[in-house]
């Protein structure tokens, strides 16, 4: 039986073009469900009504779109296998996946025994293979051991229920309940050309919101660190919570705390990682966060707000002066680079500071203070008495949490990385003869190369899109690769991965 769901949104691109069709047959009328109630999405309660697959072609999803590494991997694990999770989501945002996780029927010792003998097991609480395939580590998990480890899974065991319904279907409904959000619980299976939906993800991506698949306040209190999670993915896709999610985030925010400190350190650098770091910092202080993750940075926004309309305005402008000044090596480099990415006539006039506009000497004195400002921080952060008379000095900070995140050992190579960067900068030389990273130096940690590194990292944070300059070295590089290719033609690439997100 083909059905359409029930979409709100007519601009998103899958609203009107996806064929549904229930699941299993004799099942009943099985229509779209309405609303999706917490009472309907409990541990335990099948509610059959939101199993949907649908042909991935029909939304121009083909095996195309699947990288090279992840194929291999998927056709080495002999059609057990389906990607899940965020690829799944962005392939069909027509954005560009960072990377492609899969899940099997096979166990990990079955994957790491007889598939990928050089693979690792990694994980205490959620293990998994990560297989290195042609330079790309891809991460394997398996239905059973996400069963066995995932917190709640009793109450999501076998019930006589289950048995009017396929046993593959009852495996990916299982693991889909157990997803921290909606928009993250799709299979597709390439080799069937079909993506499946148990918990009404596809309907939350046509919506652009995002909701946790069980009661939100049962999720982030079975997990606390989804609610990060959730942030960094509203932050990158630019959706909103649903009322009862955003709630509960309100609620419990603080519950982060019972975070490990390792793991919240890797939840706060994927958050303000990969272009979302602006947006990223308005939800953690949207949500009141962001005085206990980075209680030294929202004292200096909140102070930078004041008699401000955007809290972000000339923080964020110095910021990406800055970062452009340690990638170019020149103040000259960092003011054409600014000019040509928001398209201002010269002198430089930031878009972000609005009607109050900053003329260039102000804005080189800003980056010059923000340097010797990092400087200091170096200190203040290696120490916690340093950090807190530093916080101390604001008058709105909040209670000092205690968290530490630079050694004092790396103190004094740190520094090395910006000298010069609070001096004159008219006068700052630090250009290199290439726009390529040179992973040696990067290695060894040569203070000018992690400079570079540094800078178009920022840039990158704050922008999808790192406009490049073009050197000699490169032009000499482009011209190589043109008489490599004699016919001047150029690999094919996908219409999905090139579009803009």
């Amino acid at each position: 039986m083909s059905r359409r769901p029930s979409c709100a949104s007519a601009s998103s691109p899958v609203a009107h073009t996806l064929a549904y069709s229930s699941k299993k047959e004799g099942g009943g009328d099985m229509g779209p469900r309405n609303g999706g109630s917490s009472s309907n999405r409990r541990p335990g309660f099948v509610d059959s009504s939101s199993w949907r697959y649908f042909d991935s072609r029909v939304v121009g999803i083909t095996r195309g779109d699947i990288p090279r590494h992840a194929w291999t991997v998927l056709h080495m694990l002999k059609r057990k296998a389906y990607l899940v999770g965020g690829c799944v989501r962005d392939l069909l945002l027509k954005r560009a996946p960072k990377d492609f996780d899969v899940i099997t029927t096979a166990s990990l010792q079955q994957i790491k025994k007889m598939v990928f003998q050089r693979c690792i097991i990694i994980g205490k609480r959620f293990p998994i293979c990560q297989v290195n395939m042609y330079g790309t580590k891809i991460e394997v998990s398996s239905f059973s051991t996400n069963a066995n480890h995932v917190k709640g899974s009793k109450n999501i065991g076998c019930s006589e229920e289950f048995k009017r319904y396929d046993e593959g279907d009852i495996l990916l409904w299982q693991n889909s309940m157990k997803r921290d959000f909606t928009i993250n619980s799709l299979f597709f299976n390439p080799f069937n050309f079909k993506i499946y939906d148990y918990v009404n993800g596809v309907r939350d991506i046509s919506k652009n919101k995002v909701s946790t698949v069980i009661p939100a306040r049962v999720s982030f209190k079975e997990d606390p660190a989804r609610i990060l999670r959730g942030l960094r993915i509203a932050a990158r896709l630019g959706f909103e919570f649903s009322s009862e999610t955003s709630a509960a985030i309100r609620e419990l925010s603080l519950s982060i705390t019972d975070i490990d400190k390792a793991r919240l350190m890797m939840e706060l650098n994927y958050l303000l990682s990969y272009g979302a770091a602006a947006s990223s910092l308005r939800l953690l202080r949207k949500y009141g966060l962001l005085d206990f993750l980075l209680p030294f940075q929202a004292a200096y926004m909140s102070d930078q707000m004041k008699d401000k309309s955007n809290d972000t305005d000339l923080m964020l402008m110095v910021i990406r002066a800055f970062a452009a000044l340690m990638y170019f090596g020149s103040w000259e480099g960092a003011v054409n680079f600014l000019n040509q990415d928001i398209g201002a006539p010269a002198p430089f006039i930031p878009e972000t500071l609005g009607p109050s506009r900053s003329k260039l000497d102000n804005l080189m004195e800003q980056t010059s203070h923000l340097a010797s400002l990092v400087k200091s921080s170096v200190d203040t952060l290696t120490s916690i008495d340093a950090l807190q008379q530093s916080l101390a000095k604001y008058s709105k900070a909040s209670q000092f949490s205690g968290l530490v995140l630079v050694s004092s050992r790396e103190r004094e190579r740190v520094l090395r990385i910006f000298e010069g960067l609070d001096t004159d900068l008219t006068s700052y030389e630090g250009t290199r003869g290439m726009q390529e990273i040179d992973y040696k130096l990067l290695k060894d940690g040569h203070p000018g190369e992690v400079r570079f590194v540094l800078g178009q990292v920022i840039m990158d944070t704050m922008s999808e899109e790192l406009p490049r300059v073009s050197t000699e070295y490169d032009q000499l590089n482009m011209e190589a690769s043109e008489d490599d290719l004699a016919d001047g033609s150029r690999p094919s690439q996908s219409t999905l991965f090139s579009s803009k997100s």
